[in-house]
């Protein structure tokens, strides 16, 4: 029996489409939201229904999702941040207003407005990893390399840090090397914190992504992909420490392939 509509609003990368494979296999009615010019093309295949919006029309989305009798939404993937600098970027009523109540812009202030928007409008932000816990980073090394002692002190360093930038919610990711910090994810996103991180250690840099704190896991959890272990290859870096339990590893297998052939250790702590 299938469960009731579950709404995607799908932001970039593979997440989006992961979470999509795996609610049709366990039979949900997926009804996806695409944000024009983060969300794949390819997501429309996965789903039952697709629409594409713009950045601020939440009017627009909330009416999408209840015409389709949709009462609990997923946030899967990243959207871009540039989106909200844009010079022509226009804001509907509801999003205008949301952003004139902020305190900040920081990603937690903005995530948690917009759910409490939607549940104003009867729709319930769930857990975004409610079915993909299989897909969470075991403990332990995963890759044929383990680590180093120093790459473990760098990991031990680098988690202390991302903990904090995390609790004042800056970023999820640093870059280590030799116990100094050479990059600090803010807004840019993970990949490119990875290399400014490398274009200053030049080599050897230990890559470590945590969860916040108290990390919503409605929102903004940590994941690590393919393009990540790419991003580290070019960077030349050669250790990535992730939390084990709370972060999402996209395509294990893809992940695992490219760190062996680049010699870079991954590890959940």
């Amino acid at each position: 029996m299938p469960h009731k509509p579950l709404g995607l609003i799908a932001g970039n990368g593979k997440f989006p489409l992961l979470f999509a494979q795996k609610a049709k296999i366990q039979n949900y009615k997926v009804v996806a939201a695409g944000i024009k010019g983060d969300t794949s093309f390819f997501l429309r295949f996965l789903v039952d229904q697709f629409a594409w919006f713009k950045v601020g029309e939440l009017n627009k989305l909330f009416l999408y999702f209840k015409k389709c009798g949709v009462q609990q939404v997923i946030m899967a993937g990243q959207v871009n941040p540039n989106n909200l600098f844009e010079k022509d970027v226009a804001f509907d009523d509801e999003f205008r207003s949301l952003f004139e109540a902020l305190q900040d812009r920081k990603a937690d202030t903005i995530f948690t407005a917009v759910a409490k928007r939607l549940s104003n409008h009867g729709l319930e932000l769930a857990d975004s990893t409610f079915l993909l816990k299989e897909y969470l980073a075991p403990k332990g090394t995963i890759t044929s390399r383990g680590p180093t002692l120093a790459e473990l002190d760098d990991i031990a360093f680098g988690a202390t840090i991302a903990k904090e930038m995390g609790g004042i919610d800056v970023g999820q990711t640093v870059v280590v090397k030799d116990k100094a910090i050479v990059a600090i994810e803010a807004m840019e996103g993970t990949d490119r914190t990875i290399l400014r991180g490398g274009r200053i250690a030049q080599s050897g840099a230990v890559v470590v992504k945590m969860s916040k704190p108290d990390q919503d896991v409605r929102f903004d959890v940590p994941v690590i992909g393919p393009c990540t272990l790419k991003t580290m290859i070019k960077s030349k870096a050669k250790c990535l420490g992730i939390e084990a339990k709370r972060t999402l590893i996209i395509d294990r297998g893809a992940c695992v392939k490219l760190a062996n052939k680049g010699d870079i250790c991954i590890i959940g702590t």
